[in-house]
């Protein structure tokens, strides 16, 4: 027979959708061509294959080759489709046994020698062929990130040859599992006793950790912003399987790749104020993930936000809320997850000293306004915690130990997400509309006191329910089955910079 059928994986955001590989022969002067939206990689990989076919001591068919990837309309990209392409043509032209092709997908780059190598993408692909009952024939050094997914079937490979062998059953693949070790909650080296005085802002960032709020935080430089920030991820519950399934998936088809390493570590980005659009959500003529992609079921950490071009922060309303960011191209469009907590830090003037005990500040009130107008309203308002980190005295500066560890408070963090999730089935950060009503309900006098505060203070609607969705933060962490006055003014006093 002169058709051959592989099957492989392209990659579309996150996922990994079947390409079928059909490998035809016909009469006529030696030709080859490829067939359905192949990019320049995929083009090129004749060449590739060709070398890699006779390098292996095979005999490349002198024949009108065509080879179509299916569907026809999928634009196919990169070289991970080099493997199923040699595999197809050594069975079309009877090298190789046509029968039992159907049982694996193969995803592999070729070197002209031969030799498998390493491609991106292979956990999505992973995860999809573990869905279609397939097993999975990849480079050995793909084998720790597919490793990840359960109960799938993985062949790994180093050669042509050894994949030949195995589907003409002269020597089969043999699978060891890799040896990957979840990450400790202890990896994380920045721990939170690091941190010296500045209760107030421990106190808002295991609120912003138990109830998956975003935080921003205001003060002079040197006041600790930055060290506050980089301990959350520390404080954070562990994540779940599929939790962490989905942060390597973006991880694995991103530039960057993903380092199994960190398996099951929360992410957290910390991209420059230089940062563009598209470097922040994603983007691209073939759209990568962003680093709020990056970021899914992790932190995002925006320093010196006033810095950030105007136009850039703007990007940020949309997935703040939707929890996801879709990216259109005039050829293709693609979603990516962005469940992420946003921590920003920015200084409360452009010298950066206003209120500092030094009074080295004088900046003007126009100066200021102008400064934090740099942030616009819509976005502040997404925001539920607005923090003010004073300057701390030489004194605690000079104490030899801080408060608690981030294991102490990551108990009370983890103990607060689960009364959660066993009462609404997600963090209180992400309530929706009609859950606010059903389990932030609050009595008719603090309800009373509450609509006066937002009238005072000139709060928008968001900020209502904002505010609610704290106040249960607050009181899950004390263990309160309702929402009490004091858990109420707490989270009010976290929204100082959107008042009249």
């Amino acid at each position: 027979m002169t058709l051959a059928t592989t099957y492989s994986r392209a990659i579309s955001g996150i996922q990994a959708p079947e390409i079928s590989i059909e490998v035809h022969m016909a009469n006529g002067l030696p030709a080859l061509t490829i067939v359905g939206l192949p990019e320049a990689a995929v083009r090129e990989s004749k060449d590739r294959v060709r070398g890699a076919i006779l390098n292996s001591q095979f005999e490349f068919p002198a024949r009108r080759i065509t080879i179509n990837l299916a569907p026809a309309d999928l634009p196919k990209e990169g070289a991970r489709f080099d493997l199923p392409i040699a595999v197809g043509l050594l069975a079309a032209s009877a090298q190789i046994p046509l029968t039992g092709l159907e049982q694996y997908e193969f995803i592999g780059e070729l070197a002209l020698s031969g030799e498998l190598r390493p491609v991106k993408g292979t956990l999505p692909a992973a995860m999809q062929a573990r869905q279609q009952g397939r097993k999975l024939i990849l480079p050995t050094a793909n084998l720790a990130e597919a490793s990840l997914v359960e109960g799938l079937e993985i062949l790994p490979a180093n050669h042509l040859l050894e994949v030949a062998a195995h589907l003409c059953g002269q020597r089969n693949l043999s699978y060891a599992p890799a040896d990957i070790t979840p990450a400790s909650l202890k990896s994380y080296e920045d721990d939170l006793a690091d941190v010296l005085g500045q209760h107030h802002a421990r106190r808002a960032l295991e609120i912003a950790a138990a109830g998956n709020h975003s935080l921003l935080m205001v003060g002079p430089p040197g006041t600790g912003k930055t060290m506050l920030a980089r301990r959350l991820p520390g404080l954070l519950p562990p994540m779940q399987e599929d939790e962490a399934l989905e942060a390597a998936a973006i991880q694995s088809i991103s530039d960057q790749g993903f380092d199994y390493r960190h398996w099951k570590q929360r992410p957290f980005r910390s991209p420059h104020h230089t940062a563009s659009a598209v470097a922040l959500v994603g983007g691209g003529s073939h759209p990568r993930p962003g680093e709020i992609s990056l970021a899914h079921h992790g932190v995002l950490f925006l320093d010196e936000l006033p810095e950030f071009e105007r136009k850039v922060l703007e990007v940020l309303r949309e997935p703040l809320e939707s929890g996801s960011i879709t990216i259109s191209r005039a050829a293709r469009q693609s979603e990516f997850p962005a469940r992420f907590q946003l921590i920003a830090a920015m200084n409360p003037c452009p010298c950066g000293y206003l209120g500092h005990s030094n009074g080295r500040c004088h900046c003007s009130l126009e100066q200021i306004q102008r400064y934090r107008g740099r942030i616009s309203g819509p976005l502040m308002d997404r925001i539920d915690m607005h923090l003010e980190v004073p300057h701390i005295p030489l004194e605690q500066l000079q104490q030899t130990q801080g408060g608690e560890s981030s294991e102490q408070v990551r108990i009370r963090v983890a103990h607060a997400r689960e009364q959660q999730y066993a009462r609404q089935g997600r963090s209180n950060a992400h309530l929706k509309h009609q859950q606010i009503h059903e389990f932030c309900a609050i009595n008719e006098t603090d309800t009373q006191f509450l609509h006066q505060a937002i009238n005072k203070l000139g709060l928008s609607a968001r900020a209502y329910h904002r505010i609610l969705k704290l106040a249960r933060t607050i009181a899950d962490l004390s263990n309160c089955q309702s929402i009490q006055s004091s858990h109420i003014s707490e989270a009010i006093a976290y929204r100082r910079l959107d008042r009249n």
